[in-house]
């Protein structure tokens, strides 16, 4: 048999496959087209200190080979999530983790700090990177020092698994993969979504409410495996790989470049049970290959001849 074992900090996960925030909503919505407890772990649909409307619509659009969405970060608030659907995870086996996120440092702390709390929550994703909200987000994840700010925040309160979003929305990903392991991050996961638009020509006018939305699907996956190829070279945690995953061969590549486990995100909305079929068939790869874990292809890439091993530049 292979194993699938990968771990990400001193968080075990029974294998590499987990499911993107806001793609897979709090996995129970997706029990009716597959066996969730089959998943090495499932990442939450964001949680922030109060309720959230979101963005107005229309927040979603179809664009060429991918999604745009301006959702907004629509959820009922970090107590909802602790009363209603945190007791109903539990029947589960499997790892469930938190994203966090907020307007400002002190509501990412708080959050932060409410989950800690929460036994059958082992890890929270910390979401400094969307691009679909007015205040936070993308405003923490494309400055380094604000970046770095709210890491430490969290970490003083968070004594958990902390993985932390980065924005593929900046100039050197290596740097900011450096800031947020000095700043205390015992992983991180990339990439968010793209900033984008899309317009219809014939109106004249901005396909989304909100002009700009988060470009996701196979468009970004070729930016996504960069970026993670960079990040692997770059720190001592575990990179996990998200964006255009949609099939085993796109996971493994995202595990070659360096990712230790991968998020799978808008192929849900295609096919709700991709991840399973992802799972089964990262291990027949496995088996065809000749390795007995999953943790022997984690940055194995074999680079041309005469190619020095990659270095990112001094920042």
């Amino acid at each position: 048999m292979v194993d699938l074992q990968v771990n990400i900090g001193t968080l075990s996960l029974k294998n590499p496959v987990t499911t993107a925030s806001g793609c897979f909503g709090y996995g129970s919505e997706y029990t009716d087209f597959m066996d969730i407890s089959r998943l090495g772990a499932v990442f939450t649909k964001a949680v922030t200190k109060e309720n959230r409307e979101g963005n107005p619509s229309p927040r979603m659009a179809e664009t060429p080979s991918g999604m745009l969405n301006s959702v907004g970060l629509q959820n009922k608030g970090v107590d909802y999530f602790i009363n209603r659907i945190y007791p109903t995870l539990q029947q589960y086996d499997t790892v469930f983790i938190a994203n966090v996120s907020g307007s400002t440092l002190d509501e990412y702390v708080e959050v932060a700090e409410k989950i800690n709390a929460l036994p059958g929550i082992p890890a929270i994703e910390l979401n400094i990177s969307c691009p679909n909200v007015k205040k936070g987000g993308m405003v923490f994840g494309t400055n380094r020092k604000s970046a770095s700010e709210v890491i430490k925040a969290v970490r003083k309160v968070y004594r958990k698994t902390l993985i932390v979003k980065l924005s593929p929305n900046v100039t050197s990903i290596p740097a900011f993969a450096k800031t947020a392991e000095d700043a205390g991050a015992d992983a991180i996961s990339l990439i968010n979504t793209i900033l984008a638009m899309a317009i219809d020509a014939e109106k004249r006018k901005p396909v989304l409410a909100t002009v700009t939305g988060g470009l996701s699907g196979p468009a970004v996956k070729p930016v996504a495996l960069r970026m993670v190829w960079e990040a692997y070279h770059t720190v001592k945690i575990p990179v996990i790989g998200i964006g255009g995953i949609r099939s085993a061969s796109d996971a493994i590549e995202f595990m070659l470049a360096g990712a230790t486990a991968i998020q799978i995100g808008t192929a849900n909305f295609v096919e709700p049970a991709v991840s399973i079929k992802i799972l089964e068939g990262i291990g027949e790869y496995l088996e065809r290959h000749g390795f007995s874990s999953v943790q022997e292809l984690i940055g194995n890439l074999e680079m041309p001849e005469g190619f020095e091993r990659y270095r990112p530049k001094t920042f």
